[in-house]
């Protein structure tokens, strides 16, 4: 038995954070405080792969909203999950998040699904009880949106 990465398909397993630093030094300082990304893969980590980013948010950013709106080429998908052991669909947060113009409140554990070319976002923050586990995956080599980041 192979541990983790090792072996000759080892290296399909990503392990480490290849971090995009996307948006200004401020904006990455300020991720910091409420966000902890934990895995990031696209084509620049490993040739082939689409883009999908993994973070706990565990608390409300210094700015609001914290994503601007914004387009992609590819589609999205977008996952706000709570940790709530009691209640997987507790949230345990709130979060605004406008598509096409509309603002939706979530207080749900959410998959949101965004077609290639949808505008999407801002994104906002308002409040966090627990930790908030999400994910994005845009099926494109890269991220593709660097409006979304300030």
């Amino acid at each position: 038995m192979l541990m983790n990465n090792e072996g000759e398909s080892g290296k399909y397993i990503i392990q480490e954070l290849h971090d995009p630093n996307l948006g200004s030094p401020e904006f990455q300082k300020m991720y910091k405080k409420f966000s902890d990304r934990i895995l990031w893969i696209d084509n620049n980590v490993f040739e082939g792969a689409f883009q999908m980013n993994t973070a706990w948010y565990f608390n409300v950013p210094e700015i609001d909203p914290v994503f601007e709106e914004h387009i992609h080429d590819h589609d999205e998908l977008i996952g706000f999950f709570g940790s709530n052991p009691d209640d997987k669909y507790d949230l345990g947060a709130e979060i605004h998040v406008t598509l096409d113009g509309e603002v939706h409140k979530l207080t749900r554990t959410s998959m949101i699904f965004c077609p290639a070319g949808m505008k999407h976002m801002p994104l906002s923050i308002k409040r966090v009880d627990r930790p908030i586990f999400h994910f994005s995956i845009v099926i494109g080599p890269e991220y593709g949106s660097a409006g979304a980041y300030k």
